[in-house]
C-alpha cells in the first residue's frame, strides 16, 4: 500500500504513527492521553513534592545556541513613566505599573518542539509536506498551538545514577542505548508504558554550568537511534532531557537529527530540551504527574516551557 493509499483510507502504518489517528491528525502521540491516563498519572504522586523543570530565560549563564540569538527582556514601562496615565483613569499619586517586552527564539533554553520543527524527505509527521511552514504565516499545520495542555505520567530515568558516574554527568558524546534505558528503569523499579512522558537525565546541564564549554565543544551525551525506536515502541507521548537535542551529539551513526526524525517525524512524539532534572533525580523521585502547557503561539515551531513534575 502506498503513502497516497494510506492517506486516502486512513489505514494505520505501525512502522510509524502516520494516519493512526486519521489523515488530518495534527497532535500525534498526544492522542494517547485521556481521562484514564491522567488518573494513572495522578495516582503516581506519593511524596507531594513539586519540581519546576525549566531553566531561566536570560542573556547569560545559561546554555544558548548562537544562531538562535540572545533572549532579551526590555522594559516597556517603569517608575519613570509615573503620572502618564490618562486623567480619566483616576490614577492616584504613588500608583503605577511595570511592564516588559520579551524578544527570544521559540527554542530558547527549556523548550518544547512542535511536530513542524523537523522534516525528513521533505515531509513532517503524518505526511505533511515541508511547505506547510511559511515565511509569513508560520506553520499552517502541526504548529505548537496544536498541543494545548499536557498531563501525563512522568518517568524519570537518572542515567547519571545508573552508570555511577564519578562526576555529576555522563561523558559528553556518549550514546545512550535502548539497553541503557531499560537497565536504568529496572534499577529504579519503574516501567515505561503507553501515554508516559519519559525524562532522561544525562547530567549535561550540570556539566555545562560547571565547565561553560564554548560553541566549538559540540559533544553532548544523549539517546541514540535504537533508544529512540524503543521509546516509540512503548507508545510514549514525549521525551525530555537536560541537553540541547535529547539525542546524542555528534549524531548517532552520523545521521543528522536522526532521533528527531524517528520521534517527531515518524511517530509524532514530542521533544522537550534543556530540562533541569537534577533535583528529582537526587531525591529519588522517579515517578509522578508531569504537566506542560506551551505558549499558544499560532504557527510557531516550538515554545519556551517550564514543565512541572509532581512526585
Amino acid at each position: 500500500m502506498t503513502t497516497s493509499d494510506l492517506r486516502s483510507t486512513g489505514a494505520p502504518d505501525r512502522a510509524n504513527n502516520w494516519y493512526r489517528w486519521g489523515v488530518d491528525d495534527e497532535r500525534g502521540a498526544l492522542n494517547l492521553l485521556g481521562p484514564d491516563t491522567v488518573r494513572r498519572a495522578a495516582a503516581a504522586i506519593t511524596s507531594g513534592r513539586v519540581y519546576s523543570l525549566g531553566i531561566p530565560i536570560q542573556s547569560r549563564d545559561v546554555p544558548l545556541i548562537e544562531y538562535r540569538g540572545t533572549p532579551m527582556r526590555l522594559t516597556l514601562q517603569d517608575s519613570t513613566d509615573e503620572g502618564t496615565a490618562p486623567p480619566e483613569f483616576g490614577c492616584a499619586p504613588g500608583t503605577g505599573s511595570h511592564e516588559d517586552v520579551l524578544i527570544m527564539a521559540s527554542h530558547t533554553t527549556s523548550h518544547m518542539d512542535a511536530l513542524i520543527h523537523v522534516y525528513h524527505e521533505y515531509q513532517h509527521y503524518n505526511g505533511t509536506g515541508y511547505q506547510a511552514m511559511q515565511a509569513t504565516a508560520g506553520a499552517t499545520k502541526l504548529g505548537i498551538d496544536k498541543v494545548g495542555a499536557v498531563a501525563a505520567r512522568g518517568v524519570l530515568l537518572d542515567m547519571v545514577g545508573y552508570f555511577g558516574c564519578a562526576e555529576d554527568w555522563i561523558t559528553p558524546g556518549r550514546v545512550l542505548t535502548a539497553n541503557d534505558l531499560q537497565g536504568a528503569a529496572r534499577k529504579q523499579s519503574v516501567e515505561i508504558g503507553a501515554g508516559d512522558a519519559v525524562l532522561i537525565r544525562t547530567g549535561y546541564l550540570q556539566y555545562w554550568l560547571e565547565n561553560r564549554p564554548g560553541p566549538e565543544a559540540i559533544g553532548q551525551p544523549g539517546i541514540g537511534l535504537d533508544a529512540a525506536s524503543w521509546l516509540a515502541a512503548q507508545d510514549v507521548v514525549l521525551v525530555g532531557s537536560d541537553n540541547a537535542a535529547v539525542e546524542v551529539i555528534p549524531f548517532d551513526r552520523g545521521d543528522f537529527l536522526g532521533v528527531h526524525k524517528t520521534l517527531l517525524v515518524d511517530h509524532g512524539i514530542y521533544l522537550i530540551e534543556y530540562l533541569d532534572l537534577a533535583a528529582p533525580a537526587r531525591a529519588g523521585d522517579y515517578l509522578g504527574l508531569f504537566t506542560v502547557g506551551p505558549l499558544k503561539v499560532t504557527g510557531a515551531t516550538g515554545s519556551p516551557v517550564n514543565p512541572i513534575f509532581v512526585t
